[in-house]
């Protein structure tokens, strides 16, 4: 996932200038924004100077018009103080201190104080993005050292700990980034074995024993009473022995069984190292788990194929739950499988992925739209994928939309699986899937939905953050925390429908005034 590099924001008039080379390269608004991985919302904010750009942002947008940075800088020319003032208003800080157009008019008759002020924010700004990640820093170590003390230990840190900025979870997700969670390799090599052994669609289970036993020289054995505890599979590659537990359902079965078939073939034709052997990795657990990662993908192919994949989720306008029943698969496998759909020549609509469970703990995710998953802290509890408990037999739709305008069309459902009749023992998952609001046409789950329209977001969309303590939201109901954009500052005589949301200027005007009501 793209990491925030907090670099200083460019002026306004930058937005203006690429609408003009992006028209003259021809490009639709839609498809530049594709191109750059942000929705055409975002883009149009930017355009039109409501949102400033980045640095790598811009540096790739100008890679895709083909300008080199000096000679676009220089044509930007001077901008209006009162415009560079204009631009931080959209700030979350700035806007609770309701500054208006006669305060913009008496701050830029003073050009040289309009500019120190213009800098002291960016300024401000960059040391608030490396605060953010020091808080994120120190939280993923108390939650290491906790973690320590539950183990018996005395509270030091491991080597892979003290990297606290960067888990070996987040080298893998990283890692499936960059490679758009797609691998020719590994679809090649599931497409060879299914010719071989003539799969069918509805692959079995005792069809993945046959190649296993017959092609790859490993020993099944489906018992009562082999496995203990919570083991449901053991495999011995030296030994060429695998163990599956009896009580696994169909469908998990024969995904444990593709996964070892996967795992051999990693090794067998040297597919780990031709995909990443190369990487060096920054934590010794993150080859492992790439391992496991890669032989899961191995298994999602064999058991549902690109291309029949591929036109299923096109017929069924990613009906996943169709498609779940068509490949005879979880909701979950499904879901994983029509995120790997990235081949340039067949490819489908960006989405994320994120499994949650009941207590709003994020256990996979990965991101093909830009949104930013939260590490070690809290989500919004305002997505999809929390609310879907609240109605756990129906799939959970909404248009959500972000702080800074970008829009998304996310639905998730809740997945269940009792041990002895009670979920309480066994486990309850919510599944969320999410694209751009402008793709939701694509999407059967979108038609009971108004189609979607940026000018219609505040009436059909659902306003969301990321995470409470980095929202830049002001009146949410459902905070769970202060947020670190705003000094936390209460008050006696106001009150706010939510405790944790901030005071703001504008709140505590009727009270000066002496005003009731």
């Amino acid at each position: 996932m793209p990491r925030d590099t907090g670099a200083p924001e460019l002026n306004a008039n930058v937005g203006l200038r690429l609408r003009q080379l992006r028209l003259d390269r021809g490009y639709s608004q839609a498809e530049f924004a594709r191109r750059l991985g942000i929705s055409p919302a975002y883009l149009n904010l930017i355009e039109k100077g409501r949102r400033t750009v980045q640095l790598p942002l811009l540096w790739k947008a100008l890679d895709l018009l083909a300008v080199e940075p000096e000679p676009f800088i220089s044509s930007l020319g001077e901008q209006p103080v009162e415009a560079s003032l204009a631009q931080l208003l959209d700030e979350p800080l700035l806007r609770s201190l309701n500054l208006d157009k006669e305060d913009l008019a008496s701050l830029g008759a003073e050009p040289r104080a309009a500019t120190t002020i213009t800098t002291l924010f960016n300024l401000y700004k960059n040391t608030r993005h490396q605060l953010d990640n020091v808080l994120r820093t120190v939280s993923r170590r108390e939650a290491g050292r906790k973690a320590q003390l539950s183990m018996g230990g005395e509270g030091e840190l491991s080597p892979s700990t003290l990297q606290l900025d960067y888990s070996p979870l987040d080298e893998v997700t990283d890692f499936l980034q960059t490679h758009a969670n797609f691998f020719p390799a590994l679809e090649e090599a599931s497409e060879s074995m299914r010719r071989d052994f003539a799969l069918a669609r509805r692959v079995l289970s005792d069809q993945l024993i046959r190649v296993l036993e017959e092609r790859l020289g490993v020993d099944v054995v489906i018992e009562e009473g082999r496995l203990r505890g919570s083991v449901v599979r053991r495999y011995d590659p030296a030994a060429g022995s695998l163990e599956i537990s009896p009580e696994l359902p169909e469908a998990r079965r024969k995904f444990d069984l593709a996964h070892v078939v996967g795992l051999r073939l990693l090794d067998e034709l040297g597919l780990y190292e031709s995909i990443a052997g190369s990487y060096e990795a920054k934590h010794p657990e993150t080859p492992k788990l790439l391992r496991i990662h890669l032989a899961n993908y191995f298994a999602g192919a064999m058991l549902m194929p690109y291309d029949d994949v591929f036109r299923e989720a096109q017929r069924t306008r990613y009906d996943v739950e169709r498609l779940a029943a068509l490949f005879e698969m979880s909701f979950e496998a499904a879901a994983h499988r029509i995120t790997n759909l990235s081949d340039p020549k067949r490819r489908g609509v960006p989405m994320h992925f994120l499994r949650v469970d009941l207590g709003g703990n994020i256990s996979k995710r990965y991101s093909a739209t830009g949104l930013q998953f939260p590490s070690a802290l809290g989500s919004c509890s305002k997505w999809a994928v929390h609310t879907a408990f609240l109605t756990p037999s129906v799939i959970s739709k909404q248009f959500s939309v972000l702080p800074d305008g970008r829009a998304y069309f996310c639905f998730a459902k809740v997945v269940t699986s009792a041990v002895g009749g009670s979920l309480v023992k066994g486990t309850v998952y919510s599944i969320g899937l999410g694209t751009h609001a402008e793709d939701s046409k694509n999407f059967a789950y979108a038609d009971d939905h108004p189609r979607w329209a940026p000018e219609r977001a505040e009436k059909i969309g659902v306003p969301v953050g990321i995470t409470c303590r980095f929202c830049e939201r002001t009146d949410c109901n459902q905070r769970a925390a202060p947020s670190y954009k705003f000094a936390f500052s209460a008050d006696e005589h106001v009150k706010k429908d939510n405790f944790f949301s901030p005071i703001l200027e504008s709140d505590l005007v009727r009270r000066k005034r002496g005003e009731t009501g």
